[in-house]
């Protein structure tokens, strides 16, 4: 029998594809990626085994996705679409790494993934094991089976009694990490109506928020947050203390009609307190300290890089290349940022850097003007001097 290394999560979806896959005469062998997700390392094995694979390689790499995935996005600013900031899709390419050495520690000539054939997730995850391993053979039961929505893989999985934790009352698909979470179908797919309150995953709706300010102060070092409220924490802790603070304050919930890669356009809600927080403070600090050159250029390369990542591309050369880009326009983005979360909001209140190009004797409409009257006349008949003649 053919080993296949099947990318688990523990849902819907996932489970069918087991017993689908063994049904095909395959063994099973499944892949979990702790990135902080709704189930326990316990729970998802529980699963996988009940549901027929033959055993299960669970990875806590929650350290790794913050260090080598999530900061790299935090530096570049990458949000697609001004709402959403790529939780699910920055775990994807991490999630395609080790399918590929699993696979090459198993022997295994195949991988699978349980994305749908209009989803985003299946051109990320084939793209990047295609990149990384071109000779191993890639399974979408998704795409073959003759399941055609998510109340018939319900009754799929009732009828050979799989272990799954959906219904038809709340039907909703549902991706958590550390970065954000992703909630889609459902009644969702309806545009005309709200959000309802089942919807809401982690966050706090505004009407339950605490009526209460919360002052946070966010220490960066070369474009990296290294300290909270004055004490230094690992970035993955301080992505789990303001996913906590945020979700009390209703902070980082968005709801996006979202151009999805294949070319439709699909609702999309998404949960991220931290890192909405921290992308606010990092482009507040940025403003203090890049030059506007440098500053409006990679308002260019943050949407590139953002629409990189989305489109499964995170181990492409122009990511390669931009990250050179970024890295350089981060030596100076040090320094402090003080908001205050309340009810949705994030305010920016305080900033201070060692590396600013705020000079308040240039900025002053005060005595202490240093900034001579005579100078902006020249410079007027210079800037203009092209539109003129």
């Amino acid at each position: 029998m053919k080993k296949v290394i099947l990318a688990y999560s523990g849902g819907l979806d996932t489970t069918c594809c087991i017993k689908w896959l063994k049904d095909k005469g395959f063994r099973v062998i499944c892949f979990s990626a702790n990135l902080g997700s709704e189930f326990s390392p316990s729970d998802l094995e529980k699963r996988a085994i009940k549901a027929g694979a033959e055993k299960i390689y669970i990875k806590d790499l929650k350290e790794e996705f913050a260090q080598e995935y999530v900061l790299f996005s935090l530096k570049a600013g990458a949000l697609y679409e001004g709402k959403y900031v790529l939780s699910t899709a920055l775990g994807r390419p991490l999630i395609a790494k080790y399918l590929v050495e699993i696979a090459k520690k198993e022997k295994a000539k195949f991988v699978a993934h349980g994305c749908t054939h209009k989803g985003n997730d299946q051109i990320r995850f084939e793209t990047s094991i295609k990149i990384l391993a071109p000779k191993l053979g890639i399974i979408a039961p998704l795409r073959e089976w003759n399941l055609k929505s998510r109340e018939d893989e319900i009754e799929y999985a009732k009828r050979n009694k799989l272990p799954v934790k959906v219904s038809k009352e709340k039907i909703y698909s549902i991706d958590k990490n550390i970065w954000g979470a992703s909630i889609e179908a459902g009644i969702l797919e309806d545009i005309e109506k709200e959000a309802p309150q089942d919807s809401y995953l982690f966050i706090k709706s505004l009407k339950k928020t605490q009526d209460k300010e919360v002052n946070v102060e966010i220490e960066f070092e070369k474009g990296m947050p290294t300290k909270i409220n004055g004490r230094r924490k690992s970035f993955l802790k301080i992505i789990n203390y303001l996913n906590k603070v945020g979700k009390d304050g209703g902070i980082g919930r968005t709801d996006l009609i979202e151009d999805r890669v294949v070319g439709i356009k699909s609702r999309e809600v998404y949960e991220a307190p931290a890192a909405w927080i921290l992308h606010a403070a990092h482009k507040e600090l940025e403003h203090l300290t890049l030059d506007r050159e440098t500053l409006f250029f990679k308002e260019i390369v943050s949407l590139k890089y953002a629409q990189l990542i989305y489109q499964g591309l995170w181990f492409s050369q122009l990511k390669k290349a931009l990250d050179a880009f970024v890295e350089e326009t981060q030596k100076s983005v040090t320094g402090k940022i003080t908001l205050k979360l309340y009810k949705g909001n994030i305010i920016i209140t305080k900033r201070k850097s060692p590396c600013s190009l705020y000079k308040k004797a240039f900025a002053t409409y005060g005595r202490k003007d240093m900034l001579k009257k005579e100078w902006a006349e020249g410079f007027i008949n210079l800037f203009s001097l092209p539109f003129r003649y």
